[in-house]
């Protein structure tokens, strides 16, 4: 399959790309050279191999994750600002609308 030069020139105007002649012949010979490759890849017989999110082999290196007990409200409050009944305080963000 190849690709017309009038197909980039319509495609260019579309997006509102100036081309010049010069760019224009340079730009359509780029796409052959794409569909090309791609009509190649298509002729690849990939059935039996397997799909891969990634080009190497992978693995996770994260820990397992495991339950553990949480901070006590005082070690997690005493940095804070401000803090009412074990809770952080923040200014009020939203106004009431008349």
């Amino acid at each position: 399959m190849s690709i017309e030069k009038e197909t980039v020139e319509y495609v260019a105007h579309l997006a509102r790309i100036e081309l010049m002649p010069d760019e224009l012949e340079k730009l359509s010979r780029q796409l052959d050279v794409i569909i090309d490759f791609i009509d190649t890849l298509k002729k690849v017989d990939v059935a039996s191999i397997a799909p891969t999110s990634h080009i190497l082999p992978i693995q996770n290196v994260t820990r397992e994750d495991e339950p553990t007990g949480s901070l006590p409200i005082e070690k997690v409050l005493v940095n804070a600002p401000l803090r009412q009944n074990g809770f952080f305080m923040v200014p009020k963000v939203i106004e009431d609308n008349p």
